[in-house]
Protein backbone atom coordinates (compact mmCIF):
# COMPACT_ATOMS: atom_id res chain seq x y z
CA UNK A 1 0.00 0.00 0.00
CA UNK A 2 1.17 3.65 -0.65
CA UNK A 3 0.36 6.30 1.70
CA UNK A 4 1.54 9.64 1.52
CA UNK A 5 2.25 12.26 4.15
CA UNK A 6 2.25 16.33 4.20
CA UNK A 7 5.32 18.33 5.94
CA UNK A 8 4.01 21.76 6.69
CA UNK A 9 6.90 23.87 7.73
CA UNK A 10 6.09 27.44 9.17
CA UNK A 11 8.63 29.47 11.03
CA UNK A 12 10.52 26.73 11.74
CA UNK A 13 7.78 24.82 13.20
CA UNK A 14 6.58 21.32 11.24
CA UNK A 15 2.82 20.76 11.21
CA UNK A 16 2.18 17.12 13.29
CA UNK A 17 -1.44 15.77 14.27
CA UNK A 18 -2.79 12.65 16.62
CA UNK A 19 -4.93 10.55 15.60
CA UNK A 20 -7.91 10.14 16.49
CA UNK A 21 -8.45 6.87 19.48
CA UNK A 22 -10.80 4.79 18.12
CA UNK A 23 -8.63 4.57 14.86
CA UNK A 24 -5.39 2.49 13.78
CA UNK A 25 -2.99 4.04 15.38
CA UNK A 26 -5.20 6.20 17.57
CA UNK A 27 -2.94 8.25 20.33
CA UNK A 28 0.14 8.33 17.64
CA UNK A 29 1.10 11.44 15.85
CA UNK A 30 2.20 11.42 12.91
CA UNK A 31 2.15 13.56 9.79
CA UNK A 32 -1.21 13.96 7.87
CA UNK A 33 -2.05 12.29 4.69
CA UNK A 34 -3.47 9.33 3.31
CA UNK A 35 -3.81 6.78 1.11
CA UNK A 36 -3.22 6.60 -3.14
CA UNK A 37 -5.89 5.18 -4.19
CA UNK A 38 -5.71 3.41 -8.34
CA UNK A 39 -4.78 5.73 -11.12
CA UNK A 40 -4.11 8.81 -8.21
CA UNK A 41 -0.67 10.58 -8.49
CA UNK A 42 1.22 10.78 -5.39
CA UNK A 43 0.47 14.79 -5.12
CA UNK A 44 -3.43 14.55 -5.71
CA UNK A 45 -4.02 11.59 -3.27
CA UNK A 46 -2.10 14.63 -0.57
CA UNK A 47 -4.00 17.52 -1.64
CA UNK A 48 -7.46 15.46 -1.86
CA UNK A 49 -6.76 13.73 1.76
CA UNK A 50 -5.84 16.88 3.55
CA UNK A 51 -8.63 18.40 1.72
CA UNK A 52 -10.75 15.60 3.84
CA UNK A 53 -8.58 15.17 6.95
CA UNK A 54 -7.90 19.32 7.77
CA UNK A 55 -10.18 21.08 5.54
CA UNK A 56 -7.19 22.97 3.98
CA UNK A 57 -5.96 23.33 0.20
CA UNK A 58 -2.13 22.83 0.04
CA UNK A 59 0.26 23.15 -2.70
CA UNK A 60 2.37 19.92 -3.23
CA UNK A 61 6.04 20.60 -3.48
CA UNK A 62 9.66 18.46 -3.66
CA UNK A 63 9.96 14.74 -2.46
CA UNK A 64 11.24 14.29 1.24
CA UNK A 65 11.69 11.26 2.54
CA UNK A 66 10.15 7.32 2.31
CA UNK A 67 9.84 4.97 4.61
CA UNK A 68 8.65 0.78 4.51
CA UNK A 69 6.88 -0.34 7.45
CA UNK A 70 4.98 -3.72 8.07
CA UNK A 71 2.20 -3.29 10.56
CA UNK A 72 1.16 -6.65 9.94
CA UNK A 73 -1.20 -5.86 7.12
CA UNK A 74 1.66 -6.25 4.54
CA UNK A 75 4.07 -3.38 3.60
CA UNK A 76 3.29 0.49 3.58
CA UNK A 77 5.45 2.69 2.08
CA UNK A 78 4.96 6.24 3.47
CA UNK A 79 6.00 8.59 1.03
CA UNK A 80 6.60 12.83 2.20
CA UNK A 81 6.64 15.65 0.40
CA UNK A 82 7.25 19.27 1.51
CA UNK A 83 3.30 20.97 1.47
CA UNK A 84 2.09 25.21 1.80
CA UNK A 85 -1.25 25.70 2.68
CA UNK A 86 -3.42 27.71 0.30
CA UNK A 87 -6.30 28.32 2.16
CA UNK A 88 -8.79 26.46 4.31
CA UNK A 89 -9.58 26.90 7.97
CA UNK A 90 -8.49 23.64 9.77
CA UNK A 91 -11.12 21.24 11.13
CA UNK A 92 -10.24 17.96 12.68
CA UNK A 93 -11.73 14.79 11.08
CA UNK A 94 -9.32 12.01 11.89
CA UNK A 95 -7.31 13.71 14.20
CA UNK A 96 -7.87 15.50 17.80
CA UNK A 97 -4.78 17.71 18.26
CA UNK A 98 -2.88 19.26 15.92
CA UNK A 99 0.74 20.97 16.71
CA UNK A 100 3.57 23.06 15.23
CA UNK A 101 6.42 21.71 16.72
CA UNK A 102 9.86 22.75 16.35
CA UNK A 103 11.85 19.60 15.26
CA UNK A 104 13.87 19.41 18.14
CA UNK A 105 11.18 18.47 20.25
CA UNK A 106 10.22 15.28 17.97
CA UNK A 107 11.24 13.05 20.97
CA UNK A 108 8.32 14.23 22.89
CA UNK A 109 5.90 12.85 20.73
CA UNK A 110 4.71 9.02 19.95
CA UNK A 111 4.75 8.61 15.98
CA UNK A 112 3.07 6.58 14.19
CA UNK A 113 6.02 3.82 13.34
CA UNK A 114 5.97 4.18 9.63
CA UNK A 115 6.90 8.17 10.55
CA UNK A 116 9.86 7.67 12.78
CA UNK A 117 12.25 6.93 10.26
CA UNK A 118 11.14 10.83 8.12
CA UNK A 119 11.99 12.27 11.51
CA UNK A 120 15.79 12.89 10.79
CA UNK A 121 15.12 14.26 7.20
CA UNK A 122 12.14 16.64 8.18
CA UNK A 123 14.61 17.86 10.59
CA UNK A 124 17.36 18.82 8.83
CA UNK A 125 14.73 20.20 6.07
CA UNK A 126 13.68 22.63 8.50
CA UNK A 127 17.67 23.12 9.74
CA UNK A 128 17.87 24.13 5.90
CA UNK A 129 15.14 27.28 5.32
Amino acid sequence: MRVVAGVVIESGQVMIARRLGRLRMGGLWEFPGGKVEPGESDEAALVRELQEELNICVTVHEYLAESVHDDGRGPIKLVAYLCTIDSGELRLQDHDALRYVDPKDFDQYEFAPADVPLLGTISERVSCT
